[in-house]
């Protein structure tokens, strides 16, 4: 007895170390409409930010060359503000060259002392995940490594991300960087972003740089590596349209894989569907390339499936009891009615009504008093509360409601 007891505790010890060696506890996804095999993983809905899939989703991990969506806002962001130019031409260094030419990376060749344009890096950064194109974007941009991850930390802030770490703006540990190698990091150093980062960094870009999905949506260009070499490069995403992963009833337009030793295989893609579009991230993936687009094509397709979106325009869609006007707590009783912050559509499971989504009204902690009231000073259009909905097999839902009138602090 005593034997298989400690059998017992022995298969328990190795199951814990398994989920340790992943880079801590997987959070449990059970219940949830799909179950994504990898080791971290979130799903939103871009216009309404709904999440729709998280699965230990706040931990940070390596990214690999996911990183690049990172890296694309930067230089987008650069174009915008005319420090950089798409026609504008950069010249390869010996040891940009040197990083495009090593076999242990992803891309097209570049010749030191050739030229090539802004667009044709970019466009092989995000197709085919040129490391070197990326590196010689960066470096023209901001001039070392260091000071492009500032750029990238910045950008990351935008997005509402700022628990990131960032070595450099390719995804590959730092020793891979040679010449460009932070000093004084350790030479396994990767970037670090949870999947949750990742999928707001997307959320930013598409926004903020819809001209992205041009990019990333084009399946063949051609670069010029010299006057007398091209070479031609096919997207590496199979979700996109007629690809051979394509999700049906789905628009794939982006966004970009990525892979090294520590990060595993991962993938950010994005599409619409009945005019909403929804961001995907998955980190850590189970299988080859081919099992991770299949789980990502099986994500979508379960998706539109089981769910659709449905509009929302007022809070007279909920239940009367959340339609009524709130009491606020002041030297008087004062009411204000409660408006839906803008019109927005929620994921819910087909043939399910909003009352059957358990709805409630969470108020803000600052506008909340004592006894649960709300209390002044509002400001009209001001947000102070959510509606929370629970979605069968998705995380909960929060819409966000705000007052319709003002009404000043009074004092007894």
């Amino acid at each position: 007895m005593r034997k298989l007891i400690i059998k017992c505790l022995l298969v328990i010890l190795s199951l814990n170390l398994s989920l340790l060696s992943l880079g801590g506890l997987v959070k449990a996804d059970a219940g949830s409409f799909y179950q994504m095999k990898a080791r971290s993983a979130y799903a939103i809905d871009a216009e309404s930010g709904q999440v729709l899939y998280e699965k230990n989703a706040q931990k940070t991990y390596p990214v690999a060359s996911v990183t690049k969506i990172l890296t694309l806002a930067v230089i987008e962001q650069d174009i915008r503000a005319h420090k950089l130019s798409w026609d504008q031409k950069i010249t390869a260094s010996p040891a940009v060259a040197q990083m495009a030419n090593d076999p242990r990376c992803s891309n097209v060749q570049l010749n030191a002392g050739e030229k090539y344009t802004v667009k044709q890096l970019v466009e092989s950064m995000m197709l085919v995940s040129a490391d070197g194109s990326t590196e010689a974007l960066a470096l023209a941009d901001a001039g070392s490594t260091a000071a492009f991850n500032k750029k990238m930390q910045a950008v990351a802030h935008k997005a509402g991300v700022d628990d990131a770490k960032i070595y450099n703006m390719v995804g590959l540990p730092n020793s891979y960087m040679g010449a460009h190698a932070l000093k004084g990091v350790d030479k396994d150093a990767e970037n670090l972003f949870s999947a949750k980062d990742i999928a707001l960094i997307s959320k930013y870009l598409i926004e903020k740089y819809p001209e992205t999905l041009q990019i990333t949506s084009t399946k063949f260009a051609d670069f010029d590596v010299s006057a007398d070499h091209k070479e031609h490069m096919t997207n590496i995403n199979s979700l996109l349209p007629q690809n051979g992963a394509a999700p049906k009833d789905w628009q794939i337009d982006g966004l970009k894989t990525g892979n090294t030793d520590e990060a595993g295989k991962c993938i950010v893609s994005t599409g619409t569907y009945a005019g909403r579009r929804v961001i995907v991230v998955a980190l850590h993936t189970d299988g080859d390339w081919n099992d991770q687009s299949k789980m990502q094509k099986e994500f979508y397709e379960a998706l539109s499936n089981g769910y659709q979106p449905v509009a929302l325009n007022s809070i007279k869609a909920f239940p009367k009891k959340l339609q009524q006007r709130h009491v606020v707590h002041a030297k008087k009783q004062h009411s204000t009615g409660l408006v839906l912050t803008k019109k927005t559509a929620i994921w819910l499971p087909k043939n399910t009504s909003w009352a059957q989504t358990s709805p409630q009204l969470q108020l803000a902690k600052k506008h909340q008093s004592m006894t649960g009231q709300l209390e002044a000073p509002l400001t009209k259009g001001e947000q102070v509360s959510w509606i929370k909905l629970q979605p069968a097999g998705m995380p909960e839902a929060k819409v966000p409601v705000q007052v319709t009138k003002t009404i000043q602090k009074t004092f007894f």
